[in-house]
Protein backbone atom coordinates (compact mmCIF):
# COMPACT_ATOMS: atom_id res chain seq x y z
CA UNK A 1 0.00 0.00 0.00
CA UNK A 2 2.96 2.39 0.84
CA UNK A 3 4.26 1.78 -2.90
CA UNK A 4 0.64 2.86 -4.13
CA UNK A 5 0.38 5.80 -2.06
CA UNK A 6 4.15 6.95 -2.86
CA UNK A 7 3.01 6.38 -6.77
CA UNK A 8 -0.02 8.75 -6.26
CA UNK A 9 1.50 11.23 -4.74
CA UNK A 10 4.03 11.55 -7.82
CA UNK A 11 1.47 11.08 -10.31
CA UNK A 12 -0.74 14.09 -8.59
CA UNK A 13 1.80 15.92 -8.41
CA UNK A 14 1.98 16.19 -12.55
CA UNK A 15 -1.86 15.81 -13.15
CA UNK A 16 -1.19 12.16 -14.52
CA UNK A 17 -4.33 9.71 -13.81
CA UNK A 18 -3.60 6.97 -11.45
CA UNK A 19 -5.18 3.84 -13.67
CA UNK A 20 -4.88 0.44 -11.94
CA UNK A 21 -4.79 -3.16 -13.66
CA UNK A 22 -6.78 -5.12 -10.84
CA UNK A 23 -6.95 -8.21 -12.32
CA UNK A 24 -4.75 -9.89 -9.00
CA UNK A 25 -6.43 -6.97 -6.66
CA UNK A 26 -7.42 -9.54 -3.94
CA UNK A 27 -4.04 -11.40 -4.10
CA UNK A 28 -2.23 -8.23 -3.08
CA UNK A 29 -4.65 -7.18 -0.68
CA UNK A 30 -3.67 -10.66 0.71
CA UNK A 31 0.56 -9.82 0.82
CA UNK A 32 -0.70 -6.77 2.20
CA UNK A 33 -2.47 -8.45 5.14
CA UNK A 34 0.14 -11.16 5.40
CA UNK A 35 3.65 -8.63 5.40
CA UNK A 36 3.08 -5.01 5.44
CA UNK A 37 2.77 -3.24 8.86
CA UNK A 38 -0.51 -1.91 9.88
CA UNK A 39 -2.54 -4.12 7.98
CA UNK A 40 -2.86 -7.49 9.46
CA UNK A 41 -5.77 -6.48 11.60
CA UNK A 42 -7.59 -5.37 8.78
CA UNK A 43 -9.98 -7.33 6.00
CA UNK A 44 -9.44 -7.97 2.76
CA UNK A 45 -12.21 -5.83 1.79
CA UNK A 46 -11.17 -3.12 3.53
CA UNK A 47 -7.69 -3.43 2.23
CA UNK A 48 -9.07 -3.23 -1.38
CA UNK A 49 -11.20 -0.19 -1.03
CA UNK A 50 -8.12 1.61 0.33
CA UNK A 51 -6.48 0.64 -2.45
CA UNK A 52 -8.97 1.55 -5.16
CA UNK A 53 -9.95 4.42 -3.17
CA UNK A 54 -6.02 5.80 -4.30
CA UNK A 55 -7.28 4.97 -8.19
CA UNK A 56 -8.44 7.66 -10.65
CA UNK A 57 -9.32 4.23 -12.56
CA UNK A 58 -9.26 0.74 -13.08
CA UNK A 59 -9.05 -2.11 -16.07
CA UNK A 60 -10.52 -5.92 -14.95
CA UNK A 61 -9.72 -9.15 -16.29
CA UNK A 62 -12.61 -11.13 -14.29
CA UNK A 63 -10.93 -14.47 -15.27
CA UNK A 64 -8.20 -13.73 -12.57
CA UNK A 65 -9.50 -12.38 -9.42
CA UNK A 66 -13.00 -12.25 -10.63
CA UNK A 67 -13.41 -15.55 -10.50
CA UNK A 68 -15.21 -16.14 -13.76
CA UNK A 69 -14.90 -17.47 -17.03
CA UNK A 70 -15.18 -14.73 -19.24
CA UNK A 71 -15.23 -10.94 -18.98
CA UNK A 72 -14.03 -7.76 -17.63
CA UNK A 73 -14.87 -4.37 -16.81
CA UNK A 74 -13.15 -0.72 -16.62
CA UNK A 75 -14.25 1.78 -13.50
CA UNK A 76 -13.29 5.64 -13.37
CA UNK A 77 -14.55 8.35 -10.92
CA UNK A 78 -14.27 10.35 -14.03
CA UNK A 79 -17.88 11.38 -15.91
CA UNK A 80 -16.32 12.45 -18.96
CA UNK A 81 -13.94 9.28 -19.25
CA UNK A 82 -17.16 7.19 -18.14
CA UNK A 83 -19.08 8.33 -21.14
CA UNK A 84 -16.16 8.30 -23.66
CA UNK A 85 -16.17 4.56 -22.92
CA UNK A 86 -19.76 3.76 -22.57
CA UNK A 87 -20.16 4.92 -25.96
CA UNK A 88 -17.10 2.93 -27.41
CA UNK A 89 -18.59 -0.02 -25.52
CA UNK A 90 -22.05 0.77 -27.52
CA UNK A 91 -20.24 0.16 -30.92
CA UNK A 92 -17.75 -2.58 -30.09
CA UNK A 93 -19.37 -5.10 -27.37
CA UNK A 94 -22.93 -4.07 -26.44
CA UNK A 95 -25.10 -1.83 -24.20
CA UNK A 96 -23.71 -0.98 -20.89
CA UNK A 97 -26.36 -2.56 -18.81
CA UNK A 98 -24.61 -6.18 -19.89
CA UNK A 99 -21.23 -5.37 -22.26
CA UNK A 100 -21.57 -8.47 -24.83
CA UNK A 101 -21.60 -10.57 -21.91
CA UNK A 102 -24.62 -12.89 -20.72
CA UNK A 103 -26.46 -12.18 -17.57
CA UNK A 104 -24.94 -15.38 -15.97
CA UNK A 105 -21.42 -13.96 -16.22
CA UNK A 106 -22.18 -10.89 -15.07
CA UNK A 107 -23.66 -12.58 -12.00
CA UNK A 108 -20.70 -14.90 -11.85
CA UNK A 109 -18.30 -11.88 -11.70
CA UNK A 110 -20.89 -9.84 -9.35
CA UNK A 111 -20.24 -13.24 -6.90
CA UNK A 112 -16.53 -14.01 -7.29
CA UNK A 113 -15.51 -10.14 -6.79
CA UNK A 114 -16.36 -10.82 -3.39
CA UNK A 115 -15.42 -14.74 -3.40
CA UNK A 116 -11.75 -13.39 -3.91
CA UNK A 117 -11.67 -10.96 -0.66
CA UNK A 118 -12.40 -13.83 1.33
CA UNK A 119 -9.25 -14.67 3.48
CA UNK A 120 -9.65 -18.29 3.57
CA UNK A 121 -10.02 -18.36 0.00
CA UNK A 122 -6.53 -16.99 -0.64
CA UNK A 123 -4.54 -18.28 2.37
CA UNK A 124 -5.63 -21.64 0.31
CA UNK A 125 -4.36 -19.70 -3.00
CA UNK A 126 -1.12 -19.48 -1.34
CA UNK A 127 -0.41 -22.35 0.03
CA UNK A 128 -0.98 -24.47 -2.80
CA UNK A 129 1.68 -22.38 -4.41
CA UNK A 130 4.40 -22.49 -1.64
CA UNK A 131 3.78 -26.98 -1.58
CA UNK A 132 4.74 -26.83 -5.64
CA UNK A 133 7.23 -24.33 -4.88
CA UNK A 134 9.01 -25.70 -2.34
CA UNK A 135 8.79 -29.08 -4.09
CA UNK A 136 10.55 -28.11 -6.91
CA UNK A 137 13.48 -25.96 -4.65
CA UNK A 138 13.76 -29.94 -3.39
CA UNK A 139 14.51 -31.15 -6.39
CA UNK A 140 17.15 -28.37 -7.57
CA UNK A 141 15.02 -26.96 -10.19
CA UNK A 142 15.29 -23.29 -10.79
CA UNK A 143 12.36 -21.16 -10.17
CA UNK A 144 11.86 -17.44 -8.98
CA UNK A 145 12.36 -17.14 -5.38
CA UNK A 146 10.12 -16.09 -3.16
CA UNK A 147 7.14 -18.26 -5.16
CA UNK A 148 4.11 -15.54 -5.92
CA UNK A 149 0.39 -15.72 -4.99
CA UNK A 150 -1.08 -17.23 -8.46
CA UNK A 151 1.51 -19.30 -10.34
CA UNK A 152 4.81 -20.93 -10.08
CA UNK A 153 7.97 -19.10 -12.73
CA UNK A 154 10.25 -21.52 -13.73
CA UNK A 155 13.81 -20.04 -14.15
CA UNK A 156 13.75 -21.26 -17.78
CA UNK A 157 17.59 -19.46 -18.61
CA UNK A 158 18.62 -21.63 -15.45
CA UNK A 159 16.72 -24.73 -16.68
CA UNK A 160 17.80 -24.74 -20.18
CA UNK A 161 21.32 -23.47 -19.02
CA UNK A 162 22.77 -25.00 -22.62
CA UNK A 163 20.77 -22.50 -24.38
CA UNK A 164 21.52 -18.97 -25.16
CA UNK A 165 18.29 -15.93 -24.83
CA UNK A 166 18.05 -16.18 -28.25
CA UNK A 167 17.65 -20.03 -28.37
CA UNK A 168 14.42 -18.92 -26.92
CA UNK A 169 14.48 -21.55 -23.85
CA UNK A 170 11.00 -20.54 -22.56
CA UNK A 171 9.62 -21.77 -25.47
CA UNK A 172 11.81 -24.76 -25.44
CA UNK A 173 10.64 -25.33 -21.73
CA UNK A 174 7.13 -24.77 -22.90
CA UNK A 175 7.01 -27.25 -25.45
CA UNK A 176 8.93 -29.76 -23.51
CA UNK A 177 6.39 -29.70 -20.63
CA UNK A 178 3.67 -30.27 -23.05
CA UNK A 179 4.90 -33.11 -24.85
CA UNK A 180 6.36 -34.91 -21.97
CA UNK A 181 3.03 -34.80 -19.67
CA UNK A 182 0.28 -32.61 -20.93
CA UNK A 183 1.14 -29.58 -19.25
CA UNK A 184 0.10 -26.28 -20.82
CA UNK A 185 2.51 -23.13 -19.72
CA UNK A 186 3.45 -19.92 -21.05
CA UNK A 187 6.68 -18.36 -22.03
CA UNK A 188 7.47 -14.81 -20.30
CA UNK A 189 10.78 -14.34 -21.88
CA UNK A 190 12.12 -12.87 -25.10
CA UNK A 191 9.28 -13.95 -27.35
CA UNK A 192 7.00 -11.90 -25.05
CA UNK A 193 9.62 -8.96 -24.03
CA UNK A 194 12.33 -9.30 -26.31
CA UNK A 195 12.55 -6.19 -29.30
CA UNK A 196 14.23 -4.33 -31.49
CA UNK A 197 17.05 -2.04 -31.42
CA UNK A 198 16.15 0.52 -33.87
CA UNK A 199 19.76 1.84 -34.63
CA UNK A 200 21.20 -1.59 -35.36
CA UNK A 201 17.91 -3.85 -36.26
CA UNK A 202 19.45 -6.63 -33.86
CA UNK A 203 16.87 -7.98 -31.43
CA UNK A 204 17.48 -7.40 -27.75
CA UNK A 205 16.61 -9.96 -25.20
CA UNK A 206 14.30 -9.53 -22.50
CA UNK A 207 16.26 -9.46 -18.69
CA UNK A 208 14.50 -12.70 -17.50
CA UNK A 209 13.39 -15.86 -19.68
CA UNK A 210 10.77 -17.45 -17.56
CA UNK A 211 7.72 -19.87 -17.98
CA UNK A 212 4.66 -19.26 -16.10
CA UNK A 213 2.93 -22.12 -14.22
CA UNK A 214 -0.18 -20.20 -13.54
CA UNK A 215 -3.13 -21.92 -11.16
CA UNK A 216 -6.59 -21.95 -12.09
CA UNK A 217 -8.58 -21.17 -8.92
CA UNK A 218 -10.52 -24.86 -7.83
CA UNK A 219 -9.64 -26.81 -10.33
CA UNK A 220 -6.85 -28.89 -9.30
CA UNK A 221 -6.22 -31.65 -6.56
CA UNK A 222 -3.33 -32.49 -4.87
CA UNK A 223 -2.78 -35.81 -7.22
CA UNK A 224 -2.65 -32.65 -9.83
CA UNK A 225 0.16 -30.57 -8.29
CA UNK A 226 2.10 -34.04 -7.67
CA UNK A 227 1.76 -35.01 -11.84
CA UNK A 228 2.92 -31.44 -12.53
CA UNK A 229 6.00 -31.93 -10.33
CA UNK A 230 6.68 -35.51 -11.60
CA UNK A 231 6.93 -34.13 -15.23
CA UNK A 232 8.74 -31.29 -14.28
CA UNK A 233 11.46 -33.56 -12.51
CA UNK A 234 11.23 -36.27 -15.24
CA UNK A 235 12.35 -32.91 -18.12
CA UNK A 236 14.72 -31.70 -15.34
CA UNK A 237 16.90 -34.69 -15.33
CA UNK A 238 16.96 -34.35 -19.48
CA UNK A 239 16.88 -30.72 -19.51
CA UNK A 240 19.99 -30.62 -21.54
CA UNK A 241 17.89 -32.42 -24.89
CA UNK A 242 15.75 -29.59 -24.95
CA UNK A 243 16.49 -27.55 -28.69
CA UNK A 244 17.10 -24.21 -29.15
CA UNK A 245 14.08 -22.59 -31.35
CA UNK A 246 13.71 -19.86 -33.86
CA UNK A 247 10.61 -17.95 -35.18
CA UNK A 248 9.71 -18.64 -38.84
CA UNK A 249 6.55 -16.46 -38.93
CA UNK A 250 5.40 -13.46 -36.22
CA UNK A 251 2.95 -10.97 -36.12
CA UNK A 252 4.36 -7.02 -36.07
CA UNK A 253 2.55 -6.86 -32.66
CA UNK A 254 1.95 -8.98 -29.43
CA UNK A 255 3.82 -12.00 -31.26
CA UNK A 256 3.98 -14.52 -29.13
CA UNK A 257 0.25 -15.47 -29.07
CA UNK A 258 0.61 -16.67 -32.79
CA UNK A 259 4.48 -16.52 -33.87
CA UNK A 260 5.28 -20.03 -35.70
CA UNK A 261 8.61 -22.17 -34.67
CA UNK A 262 11.04 -24.60 -36.08
CA UNK A 263 13.23 -26.28 -33.53
CA UNK A 264 16.01 -29.00 -34.11
CA UNK A 265 13.92 -31.73 -32.20
CA UNK A 266 13.62 -33.07 -29.20
CA UNK A 267 13.51 -36.62 -27.28
CA UNK A 268 10.97 -37.12 -24.18
CA UNK A 269 10.22 -40.54 -22.21
CA UNK A 270 6.80 -40.48 -23.95
CA UNK A 271 5.33 -40.44 -20.64
CA UNK A 272 2.00 -39.45 -22.72
CA UNK A 273 1.81 -43.56 -22.90
CA UNK A 274 1.77 -43.92 -19.23
CA UNK A 275 -0.75 -41.63 -18.51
Amino acid sequence: MANIVAVKKILKKHGIPLVIDCCRFAENAYFIKEFEPGYGGKTLTQIAQEMFALADGAVMSAKKDGLANIGGFFACNSDVWAEDFRNLLILTEGFPTYGGLAGRDLEVIAVGLKEALEYDYQHYRHATVEYMASRLIKRGIPIVRPAGGHAVFLDAAGFCSHLRAMDYPGIGLVNALYLEGGVRAVELGSVMFGRVDAATGKEIPAPRELVRLAFPRRVYTQSHFEYVIEVLDAIWKLREQIPGYRITRQAPFLRHFTAHFASSGLKTSRRRGKR
